[in-house]
């Protein structure tokens, strides 16, 4: 029988999460409440998610194997995910195919490996993207990139001209729905109409967009409509591991899958092979089952609680972030400071003056109890550009990388709202902010306990954590 589950709402939703009450060590030898400000990195699981995993555990078995009761029941469940992530979407069933893959890095590179391009494409990207959306390119094209502007925010009138000008060579435009560092939320639909104006297709970086607001892909038909779409479920409140790619059926009609085996042929002799239909044509070997029933079940929680109601809380939060934090002399905020901006998300990163970010992130860590994430986020250009870098200062960076004198590359602290965190962990944050200001950079440097390569504390008793879980 299916599993009975309560209805959630946002205002039931912070109690679903797993791990939401765990206590973690301070500095001085007591426990206090978690904070997770790091969701742009990994968003937590949530209950019904967990629930409706190990109720389907009994059943787990071979998916378009096998011909016993389990993996019939199997197959039916990992083909309904699929329809079932699909509708999330919008996507188009006469245009759109669902291709389940690691994570966003994998879907990227899987468009990367099969568009075919030919000596001379080009592609169109910005230069706020994640490494993800940026390396890949770079194997099979010409990248160029459309340029930001001081507060971070996507030069659109560069974009169009860039568009305009190579439109002839350029094969593919690809974009982040959201920046990871400053939360600017892109216009996805005027980009996909400006490049489908040339015939163009366009693909999303979805993975921090996707927790946060609707994505429509829509039908072909429709100038607005999203081509390629790229998700992690880690960052969808669902990390057990699967991601998704959704893409035109016929791009992945044609040619060979970039990862060969298992479930991707029709026909296999000595001298040749038949490759079969997608999306199992790029879905080798034994697929990631209980990866894809979490993130179907996920959506299916985030449709419940409605993604307007997520985008007005998560917008809610961010003001009073904004608003708490410019008040802290010394803390520059990077991305729009307007309230009530609906083009940002709730991911923001800053400065303290004198202190170097990975001393503030320790010491949030050591002092508060609250996890972020300092550093460049794998967006680099992006960082160096909000940073001010010139080719000068990029240059000694690589000097001093090499020869072994930098200990940390220039970067920021951030942090990332779900759609259950709540005002009172703001006020935390600030609170340990202000206690870092208390003393200077040096007096923090003699009692936080570093590592060898300077990147972050270690607790006295993070080896025995490690030995109860059986992790060491």
């Amino acid at each position: 029988m299916p599993l009975l589950r309560r209805r959630v709402s946002l205002s039931t939703i912070r109690q679903q999460v797993i791990g939401i009450n765990q206590k973690v060590p301070i500095y001085n030898g007591r426990y206090v409440r978690y904070i997770n400000l790091d969701n742009a990195a990994t968003t937590p699981t949530l209950r019904p998610v967990l629930d409706r995993v190990l109720e389907f555990l009994p059943w787990y078995s071979g998916v378009h194997r096998g011909s016993g009761y389990k993996s019939l029941v199997s197959t039916a469940v990992y083909d309904q995910a699929r329809v079932r992530i699909a509708r999330f979407f919008n996507a188009d069933p006469d245009y759109h195919v669902v291709i389940f893959c690691k994570n966003t890095t994998e879907a990227i590179n899987l468009v990367a490996a099969r568009m075919q391009f030919q000596p001379g494409d080009m592609v169109l990207t910005t230069l706020m993207e994640h490494h993800s959306n940026d390396l890949p390119w770079r194997r099979v094209a010409r990248v160029i990139r459309a340029d930001v502007q001081a507060d971070g925010s996507l030069d659109e009138e560069d974009f169009e001209k860039k568009l305009s000008l190579y439109h002839r060579r350029i094969k593919l435009v690809t974009v982040s729905g959201a920046s990871n560092v400053t939360g600017w939320i892109n216009n996805i639909y005027k980009l996909a109409a400006l490049a489908h104006g040339y015939n163009i297709p366009i693909l999303v970086d979805g993975a921090q967009l996707a927790a946060h607001r609707a994505i429509n892909l829509s039908t072909a038909d429709d100038p607005c409509h999203i081509d390629f779409l790229a998700i992690s479920g880690h960052k969808l409140y669902a990390p057990f591991g699967t991601g998704v790619l959704i893409g035109p059926r016929r791009i992945f009609e044609q040619g060979s899958p970039e990862i060969v085996g298992g479930g991707t042929v029709n026909l296999v002799t000595p001298r040749g092979v038949e490759w079969t239909q997608p999306p199992a044509r790029d879905e080798a070997g034994s697929p990631n089952l209980i990866g894809v029933v979490a993130l179907a079940t996920a959506l299916e929680i985030l449709s419940e609680v409605n993604m307007d109601n997520v985008a007005a809380h998560e917008q809610s939060l961010t003001d009073y972030a904004v608003d708490t934090l410019s008040r802290i002399p010394g803390l520059k905020l990077y991305g729009s400071t307007k309230p009530g901006d609906k083009n940002r998300l709730g991911v923001m990163s800053f400065s303290l003056e004198g202190y170097e970010h990975g001393l503030v992130a320790a010491h949030l860590a050591f002092y508060g109890g609250i996890g972020v994430r300092s550093g460049c986020f794998c967006a680099q250009p992006y960082i160096q550009r909000l940073l001010g870098l010139d080719e000068k200062d990029i240059a000694r960076l690589r000097h001093s990388l090499a020869t072994g004198t930098i200990k940390q590359l220039p970067g920021l602290v951030r942090i990332s709202f779900g759609l259950y965190n709540d005002y009172g962990e703001i006020d935390r944050l600030a609170k340990t902010l202000e206690l870092i200001r208390s003393r200077p950079p040096e007096y923090w440097l003699n009692y936080l306990p570093w590592n060898a390569e300077f990147k972050s504390y270690i607790p006295e008793n993070l080896a025995s954590h490690l030995r109860l879980l059986s992790l060491s």
